[in-house]
Parts: structure tokens; sequence; C-alpha cells
């Protein structure tokens, strides 16, 4: 069953990759790029179309908190100790929905122990207490630089503040802040203490973006579980942590472990979707939705930190595999999250297109500053953080840290991704909400040149139409003067 509309109604005499395709303009009547309604019709809350895969160098506490308040949602890795994922959606569901979390310091601290946290947050500020808890000084890299690094921060912090109320409205805030020609300021609550940080552009966002929040108004988080072991007891422990979407995840998701894993978690009567995969073709989403999958996880090797095609030979160009995947979900009404091989704001509207109901992106938000990883410096000075494949070698030794030294040393001899890799920090587009930024003013450009007021009306609207690699390469910007 095909749903996508293509041009000229012809067939596809292969299967097609994002960069294979193309979108035509159609009549439209939508007049606003804003008034897009780009929520999620699968059930898991987000009200923008992006999920961030559960890799281990890019899904942490601060990427979960900073996606969720833009709308999105973070998978936590399965190989994360159940008594860390606990205490990490506590954390993230006790976070602000406006106010971003502030790096907080006292004034004896040094000016090191603030160059090692700075970085943690794409505010790049820190804020002084007292020991009640109210601020009084601000730091940033500028006030750091060319300081001794035992210096306290006393010494060095700047003591003009501009304080915001905790309830401020973002409009208000952005005012003030303008207004003052402040970037960031801290916020406080009733009684003066730190209760947040606040930008100029967190508080411009948080008039554009709409919090993906549970029914108790609280930031959305999912977490992913693996297919063996003791499925149900680690399920269990997700749920009762309050994850609000579970992710049962294997390279392979078409075999009997997985369907066997999907009906243990189903029986559980878990009150959120559950979302399993990958899977890359109709038959897949059959098994998978009859054994109890809300949502199905499609894409085999088209990530960037992945080597399965190469190494095995095994998987599929990731358009049609989402379209395919799309249309027999569709039959259920159930939806699929395309998993991979976006590098463009382009290809997550194609996605989109095809009939995903979110895309889930990996390493590209790897280099960013909330990823987890440590920032680090390459010879000339460029940023970067270090990312890997989760079938990678690593990945296995992270997973298996608890098994045999000799099963270890079997599994780690069997790898199909990379186990190291550095993500360059965009200079432009440092923070993941850079990058957010970037892809939904596509998503919403793309919505508007279909006709479409809605993610689901944007899959049925969508004309698209197959190009050669030279009409790809006709698309590109050009960043320099060809003559």
């Amino acid at each position: 069953m095909q749903h996508v509309r293509f041009l000229n109604d012809i067939k596809p005499p292969y299967d097609l990759t994002y960069d294979d395709v193309f979108m035509v303009p159609s009549r439209s009547a939508v007049g606003s790029r804003q008034g897009v309604d780009l929520t999620s019709p699968d059930g898991t809350g987000t009200t923008i179309p992006l999920v961030v895969a559960n890799m281990t160098a890019i899904a942490g506490r601060r990427m979960a908190e900073t996606v969720a308040r833009r709308g999105g949602l973070v998978v936590i890795p399965q190989d994360i100790p159940i008594e860390v994922v606990t205490e990490v959606v506590s954390w993230v569901k006790g976070r602000h929905l406006v106010l971003d979390t502030p790096i907080v310091l006292v004034p004896h601290q040094t000016v090191a122990d603030a160059l090692a946290l700075l970085p943690k947050r794409a505010h790049n500020a820190g804020v002084v207490v007292d020991e009640d808890g109210r601020p009084v000084g601000v730091v940033t890299d500028t006030d750091l630089t060319g300081v001794d690094r035992f210096t306290q921060l006393s010494e060095v912090m700047s003591r003009d503040l501009l304080l915001l109320d905790a309830d401020i409205e973002p409009r208000e805030a952005f005012n003030k802040l303008d207004g003052a020609n402040r970037r960031y300021a801290p916020a406080v609550d009733r009684d003066g203490r730190l209760a947040g940080i606040l930008t100029r552009k967190g508080a411009l966002r948080a008039t554009l973006y709409t919090p993906a929040t549970d029914a108790d108004g609280r930031l959305r988080i999912a977490a992913a579980v693996g297919i063996n072991g003791d499925v149900a007891g680690k399920a269990k422990q997700l749920l009762d942590a309050g994850v609000d979407t579970l992710v049962i995840d294997t390279a392979h998701g078409h075999q009997e472990s997985m369907i066997s894993a999907i009906r243990t978690v189903r029986a559980l009567d878990p009150q959120v979707p559950i979302a399993a995969g990958n899977i890359v073709a109709a038959d897949g989403v059959k098994d998978l939705v009859e054994a109890g999958a809300d949502i199905i996880k499609v894409g085999v090797g088209p990530g960037a930190m992945c080597t399965t095609r190469m190494m095995t030979g095994v998987g599929r160009p990731q358009f049609s595999a989402v379209m395919e995947c799309a249309a027999e979900a569709k039959k259920y009404g159930k939806h699929v999250w395309a998993d991979g091989g976006v590098r463009h704001p382009r290809d997550v509207a194609m996605a989109l297109a095809a009939g995903a109901s979110n895309v889930m992106i990996g390493s590209w938000f790897a280099g960013t500053y909330e990823s987890p990883g440590d920032l680090q410096q390459d010879a000339d000075g460029r940023l970067y953080k270090e990312s890997f494949g989760m079938a990678s070698a690593r990945a296995v030794r992270n997973r298996t840290s608890e098994e045999s030294a000799y099963d270890r040393a079997r599994k780690g001899l069997f790898e199909e991704g990379i186990s190291t890799s550095r993500m360059f920090l965009d200079p432009g587009r440092p923070g993941v909400e850079d990058l957010i930024d970037s892809i939904i003013a596509g998503v919403r450009s793309s919505c508007t040149y279909a006709g479409a007021n809605s993610l689901e009306e944007f899959t049925e609207k969508a004309v698209v139409g197959i190009q050669s690699a030279a009409g790809y390469a006709e698309g590109k910007p050009l960043h320099a003067s060809w003559s």
C-alpha cells in the first residue's frame, strides 16, 4: 500500500534515499509557518516531530531537559543503570518549563572550577550564589580569559545583576533583557533564591515552542530496554520511574526475541506508548504491531555511526523503508518513527512526507553543548565531542560490563559501528536548540509549500518526485563564488 503521492503518478523502479527525492510545491491556503501544528499523532506528546536517539554519547539529562522544553523527546539508552535512569527521569520532570537550569557556583570556587562547568550549557554563564542560594554575581568565559586558574570567583565575577521573576512571561522577559542589553539574566523565586536562568533567545523560543509535557505538566522523557535478560523486570522499573514512552530496541527488530519482548511488556499493561524496532519492511511492521507495539522504529544502516550495510549488506534506503512501513502501520492505526539517515532539515521533512510521525536524530546532535561528552579541542582550536555507534565495540563493552571477561571479549570481536568519531560543534549553531530552530523552520516551510496545516495533512498532501544526483547537487547552496 503506497500512500505517498509521486509526481506524475510514477512508480519508483528502485528503493530511494532522502537524497533521491524532492517535494513539489502545491496550491496552499496556509497563511503562516507558525500556524502549522507539528504535534505528533502517535501518543508520545511531542509538539515538534523530533526524537533524540538512545545513544550514550547523545542522550543524557541535559539533552532530555532541553529538547523536551522545545517539544521533542529524548530516549535514555538501555545500557544506563536503572538507578541512574530513575534519578534522571525525576530530575528532568523537576525542570522548569521556561527557565533553563543554571550552572551554580559559590564565591570561593576557582576560575578552574568555572571553566570546567561552563561548556555544559549553551548559555555559557555561571551564577554565583551566597549560602542562602541568592545570586550575588555571574561569570562567563570572557570574565575568566587570561585569569589565573586558582583565582576565586568572588574576585572576577560581575556583580551588576539584572534579576528576573521566575514566573515572568517570556515576552516580558525578552523585552527586559533587550532593553537592558543583556544576553541572559538569573531568575529568582519570591524569596530571592536562584530558580533558573533565561537568555534572550530562550525567552523568544518560549513563545515559539510548546514544551512536551505529561498529564501533570512536567517535561516528558522516554527510555529504552533491550530484548535480552529480564525484559519484564527492567521495563517495570522504567515504568515505575515514570518514563512517558517505552522503547524496546535492538538492531534486528524482526526476530522472535523482539516479538517475545513486546508481548512481555504489553502484558504489563503500560499506560504509555510502546515503540519497538528496528525494521525496514511491511512484514516486520505487521508482526511487531500484532505483538503489541504502538510505534515501529524504521531504519537499518542509515545512521552516521552505523557500518551495518558495509559489514553485512543488510539494510534498505531509508525513504522507501519509511514509506512502506508507514503505509503498513496505518492499516492498524499505528505509527512509525524514521530512525537515522537525516543530515539536513530537508531530510526530516522528507521522512515526515513518507509517513513518519516522528524523526529520530542521533549523531547530528552529538556535536552540541547538551550532549553528555566533555568538550574537547583539536590542534586547530575547533571544539568537538566524541560520538560512537551503539553496535560498536565501545558500546558493546559498556553494555556487557557485568558479563564475564571471556564473554565480553568474544562479543568485542564483532562490531558494527564506529567506536569513536569527532563531532565538531558548528560555531553558528553550537547548541541543540540552534539545530532545532533550523530543522523546525525547514519543516514548517515544507508544510506551507504542501498546503498542510498539520503533520497528518502534510503526509497526505506532499507531492514527491525522484531526482538524479545532479538534481540533488543543484539544490545545494554555494558558499563561495563559482567564478
